[in-house]
């Protein structure tokens, strides 16, 4: 189809913007707050995104055919009968409102995490929805897993997909599983990589079931646990899928799980991680580890960006 236009907002390391790339759409827009993020998505891109979008103009962004992003859940101040474009300021879908409703972009393609549809009883994604038809859109959502779209890791989030209601288009159909044959085993470095020293976690209060799994999952597998077994604290198969990388969390295997590999638990390594988000090979990280654990865990598994993406092309071209 047709080259589009699209802005890159609270972009962090740039997956819907690998995605959309990858499609031949042009990115002409870019928003993030934090100074590492901007740091990464600037030896990716060659472009610092401007920072906090609360102080940019709606002027002053380009005009664009998409507004892409994953933006940060907070609740509504009013609630009830008294609902309304002002009822998000103070929330940065304001910063989504106020953009989308001056430009009118095509198509808004946004991404939260699985809690924002259950989030204050439901009323926040209620008051979404509703705020987005008020500024023009037909407004499609779903809870769709990374596992089971060829992505190694269980990683469940909401997307939405919004077409101007000009457009015609009030149905629309999220892409159905793959289901593709992929596992932990599949992204692991090489056992004498020298970037893995030090991921090894050897302790005595390690705990590892007497029967390992022998088939492939389409999920996490436990498979033993380090200390109380607390989040951080539990290992898994490599015949398995990855837990949901996470930007924060405690235990010794904070931000990434533990694997059982070649009879050792062990963290992964940022490589593994940039695999097991589907990000390109050609990714530059941000030199500090902890730094890239933290932004891969804030970003979007990029091959679902991609094939949602997909559908949205067929449903625009009709």
């Amino acid at each position: 189809m047709t080259s589009l236009k699209f802005i890159d907002l609270f972009c962090g390391i740039g997956g819907f913007r690998f995605a959309l790339e990858e499609g031949g759409h042009e990115c002409v827009f870019s928003s993030d707050n934090d100074p590492h993020a901007q740091q990464t998505y600037a030896l990716n891109f060659g472009e610092t995104p401007v920072g906090d979008l609360t102080s940019i103009l709606t002027e002053q962004v380009p005009a664009h055919d998409l507004l892409c992003g994953g933006f940060p859940c907070q609740p509504f101040s009013i609630s009830g009968k008294q609902k309304g474009f002002e009822d998000a300021r103070g929330t940065l879908l304001y910063e989504v409102l106020r953009i989308a409703k001056h430009h009118q972009p095509k198509v808004l393609f946004l991404e939260n995490v699985k809690n924002y549809g259950g989030h204050d009883g439901g009323r926040t994604l209620t008051t979404t929805l509703e705020l987005l038809d008020g500024v023009g859109y037909d407004c499609h959502h779903a809870i769709l897993n990374a596992s089971r779209f060829g992505v190694p890791q269980k990683r469940e989030r909401i997307y939405f997909v919004c077409f101007r209601k000009d457009l015609g288009l009030d149905e629309f159909l999220f892409p159905e599983p793959t289901d593709e044959d992929i596992a932990i085993e599949d992204i692991l470095l090489p056992p004498d990589d020298p970037r893995l020293d030090g991921l090894q976690i050897n302790r005595p209060d390690t705990f590892l079931a007497s029967d390992l799994p022998t088939k492939r999952e389409l999920r996490p597998l436990r498979v033993g646990t380090i200390s109380k077994g607390g989040q951080g604290e539990r290992i898994y198969s490599v015949k398995g899928h990855s837990v949901t990388l996470s930007a924060f969390g405690g235990g010794v295997g904070a931000k990434t799980g533990i694997y059982l590999v070649d009879g050792i638990p062990r963290r992964l390594h940022p490589e593994e991680c940039r695999r097991a988000m589907s990000f390109p090979s050609s990714f530059k990280f941000h030199p500090k580890h902890n730094v890239c654990y933290k932004q891969f865990g804030n970003s979007v598994a990029v091959k679902v960006i991609r094939l949602i993406f997909e559908q949205v092309e067929r449903f625009l071209q009709g």
